[in-house]
């Protein structure tokens, strides 16, 4: 192994590794293993937006684009959110367009965040948050919300706060909530934001699932408290556009100024031919979300049943695309031996729990996603019970 000639910088050398991006490499190997880990849609993009790239690459648009994000892309973003979800930004200059959300939320840290600033993180949460929280430097203060059925609670943020040894400058929400599915009513996040308000917390809003919400309406802290709300969405859920990594920050004018030198210095800009397509998208496709929503909805009331027959203990999801899934008590309380044994032997692949939180105890949980095929999950679900079947009958 080769030395190193100087140490590397302690914030990377301390960061734990990505417990999600790990579980995968210990699987990657087992031969024909079927996979129901990632939030990858499982649609192809619409005709609109590939046929959007092609005619801006065919016209030369790869050339440097505005840094911050074309114009006319910046001014459809806020068109768009605002009258989707009863937002109020003026124009383009309360928009950044970032190389997807992953991009936004270390340029949201990364400018909110002095060394040992408190960022509260509402767990189970994805993975991550946690590195990037890390590279900025912050300091994590979790609120475990599983007595809570996953959901935080005006009474939760006081009593950290109270709790804290650093100070708290901003709470991280998710939500529909990656790995659990929960959101939240209108009074429940009207409620929260009085607490944030009095605790003069930055709210970093991570509403990517917003659009992949059920039977109700999704509201957004954007709209109950413009005045301290970072809001980020993005195209990869709700227009299935992961590879092409589209993700926007809104928020008022002044902190964007400031976020504006982070992502230049990140990024400088996305590919012009990149937010073309991104524009047709959000100008012109309407119904593929709502026919993937609506799809989803089906595939979670599938699999719920069957994991209830199962014995699983679940929190019916209303939104996004996973079942977050505690282990019946006669298959243990270990999600991190189940999901292994599972691939190892059942041939499908979970994520465990314990890639969502950073308790060190045992946890009980595992993520299954239902963005893959209905094939792939009807087959997953079928190896699934088999395994369970299988150990249930040798004890």
């Amino acid at each position: 192994m080769t030395k190193l000639t100087q140490p590397i910088n302690s914030a990377v050398a301390e960061m734990a590794a990505d417990k999600l991006l790990n579980f995968q490499l210990m699987i990657r190997d087992i031969p024909g293993i079927l996979r129901l880990t990632f939030g990858e849609p499982g649609f192809d993009v619409d005709d609109k937006i590939k046929q959007a790239t092609i005619n801006a690459i065919n016209h030369n648009r790869s050339h440097y684009a505005e840094s911050q994000g074309e114009t006319n892309l910046r001014q459809e973003v806020v068109t768009y959110f605002n009258e989707k979800y009863h937002l109020n930004f003026k124009n383009e200059d309360n928009v950044i367009v970032t190389q997807g959300v992953s991009e936004a939320v270390n340029v949201v840290f990364q400018t909110l965040l002095n060394v040992n600033d408190g960022l509260i993180i509402p767990e189970p949460a994805y993975g991550p948050y946690f590195a990037s929280l890390d590279l900025a430097r912050g300091t994590r203060i979790s609120i475990d919300t599983t007595p809570n059925h996953f959901k935080l609670t005006p009474e939760m943020v006081d009593k950290a706060i109270a709790e804290a040894t650093v100070p708290v400058k901003a709470i991280l929400m998710n939500y529909p909530t990656n790995p659990t599915g929960v959101t939240y009513s209108r009074e429940e996040l009207e409620a929260l934001a009085v607490t944030f308000k009095k605790h003069h917390l930055w709210v970093i809003s991570d509403e990517i699932y917003s659009v992949l919400t059920y039977n109700k309406e999704h509201v957004s802290l954007a709209e109950i408290i413009p005045e301290q709300t970072i809001y980020i969405n993005g195209l990869s859920k709700s227009h299935a556009m992961t590879g092409y990594r589209v993700g926007f920050i809104l928020a008022q004018k002044e902190i964007i100024d400031e976020m504006q030198k982070v992502h230049g210095a990140l990024v400088f800009a996305l590919p012009t031919f990149v937010q073309d397509a991104a524009l047709v998208a959000l100008r012109d496709v309407t119904e593929a979300p709502v026919l993937m929503r609506d799809t989803y909805q089906n595939r979670r009331d599938n699999l719920l049943a069957q994991l209830q027959e199962l014995g699983f203990e679940v929190v019916e999801p209303e939104g996004a695309f996973y079942l977050f899934a505690k282990l019946p008590a006669d298959l243990g309380n270990d999600g991190d031996s189940f999901a292994l044994e599972l691939a190892q032997q059942g041939k499908v692949a979970v994520i465990p729990g314990s890639a969502f939180s950073h308790g060190e105890e045992p946890n009980p949980y595992i993520r299954i996603s239902y963005a893959a095929s209905d094939a792939d999950l009807a087959e997953g679900m079928k190896r699934i019970t088999n395994y369970i079947e299988k150990v249930r009958s040798s004890k």
